[in-house]
């Protein structure tokens, strides 16, 4: 959509709220998300994708013949620093990432000023929206229920699809994402069912390390006197490994977990890689350490962030230039810079820049910005220059 459109208007109207070609129903409905994040896994994972992202810088480019420059005047740079009223860049990230990972789908709409320019990103919780398809083929959603930021407690609004922000994961139809507990429903009832299995046997059951069986006839003062003299001998951190000597009238039977219990712990342990693998997410990732080495967990990182985080940021990049932009030039775009994956791995990060430097694509200035440090001093620039020829 032009500039001049955003201005002049759209052609489809919103007074009707009814009579649609075709209605979309929620991918994903908000009790099961609800059940879904109470897996420990599922909010490990979401949150490790939504703050991956959320932690990386974002820039606004102008492109420049061959090359590019920064832009950090221009209204999408302004958004960056300040999304809304109430947040942050980090924290709508992580909010819109972590709608569409549980939802399919994510929504933000997008002010505008009186120019056509965008001035914020307002978030719009997805169980909120239905989604229609317009005569004209456009889609319109249709928020409800909703303290909206356009005022009025529940106030319906329609918004069309040049208004909104709307972040997908992998979509069956074309129009809207689906999200993945719905795709793989059997993994997360298995591991819902492993939980409250495990949770019903700790609240439930009695496990004791062992039995007592003493004579019959034996009154309950000996009974107590039994079971302190059997304590004092055998219970506490000094007495363990003790031999333990019992009168010959009684008898003590260890107790131990039973296979069957053994079986739910093990279910546990899987259910976790299960999850992993439906949101993409290597488990030492998620601190599960059980199958881990030391070089397939130093490489998780590097796993992570090129077949995870990569395809999330590039899409979160396109749908800015769908729908925040607008520029049917492409003059401006927006880039998450996936270098700042190894900004806590120092030695990664220096090795990196010493090539840069040493091939000529940075300077020692440039370097020394990227890290916070000020440019170098005029006669360590110039022996630098000097070292360098």
């Amino acid at each position: 959509m032009s500039f001049l459109t955003k201005i002049l208007g759209r052609g489809e109207q919103r007074s009707s709220w009814f009579g649609p070609t075709t209605w979309f129903p929620p991918t994903a409905a908000p009790a099961g998300a609800q059940a879904a994040e109470n897996l420990a896994t599922v909010v490990a994972c979401i949150n490790a994708i939504a703050t991956g992202i959320g932690t990386l810088p974002a820039t606004v480019y102008r492109a420049e013949g061959e090359g590019r420059i920064e832009a950090p005047n221009h209204p999408v740079s302004r958004l960056i620093r300040s999304p809304n009223g109430n947040q942050t860049w980090a924290d709508w990230i992580e909010w819109t990432l972590s709608q569409v990972l549980l939802h399919g789908n994510s929504l933000s709409a997008i002010q505008m000023d009186g120019a056509g320019r965008p001035t914020a990103l307002i978030p719009i919780p997805w169980a909120n929206v239905s989604v229609q398809m317009l005569p004209g083929g456009r889609l319109a959603y249709d928020v409800v229920a909703y303290q909206s930021p356009w005022g009025g407690t529940g106030t319906p609004r329609r918004l069309l699809a040049d208004e909104v922000f709307h972040l997908r994961d992998r979509s069956d139809d074309g129009v809207l994402g689906r999200s993945r507990i719905s795709r793989a429903p059997a993994v997360l009832a298995s591991a819902i069912g492993v939980q409250t299995y495990s949770s019903h046997i700790w609240q439930n059951a009695a496990t004791p390390s062992g039995m007592v069986e003493l004579p019959p006839g034996i009154t309950p003062q000996g009974m107590a006197r039994m079971k302190a003299h059997f304590e004092a001998q055998a219970a506490g951190a000094e007495n363990g490994k003790r031999i333990l000597f019992v009168d010959p009238a009684t008898k003590f039977t260890p107790l131990s977990i039973s296979p069957e219990d053994a079986e739910v712990l093990e279910s546990r342990r899987f259910s976790v890689i299960e999850l992993c693998r439906l949101f993409g997410v290597p488990p030492p990732i998620v601190q599960d350490y059980s199958n881990s080495t030391f070089t397939n967990a130093s490489q998780a990182s590097t796993w992570f962030a090129t077949n995870t985080l990569t395809p999330w940021a590039r899409k979160i990049e396109a749908e800015f230039a769908r729908s925040v932009f607008a520029d049917p030039n492409g003059a401006f775009h927006l880039e998450i810079d996936l270098s700042g994956l190894v900004r806590g791995d120092y030695a990664t990060r220096w090795t990196a820049n010493v090539a840069a430097v040493q091939a000529g694509i940075l300077t020692r200035d440039e370097v020394r910005a990227q890290e916070g440090y000020g440019p170098l001093p005029a006669a360590s620039a110039t022996q630098a220059k000097v070292q360098q020829s």
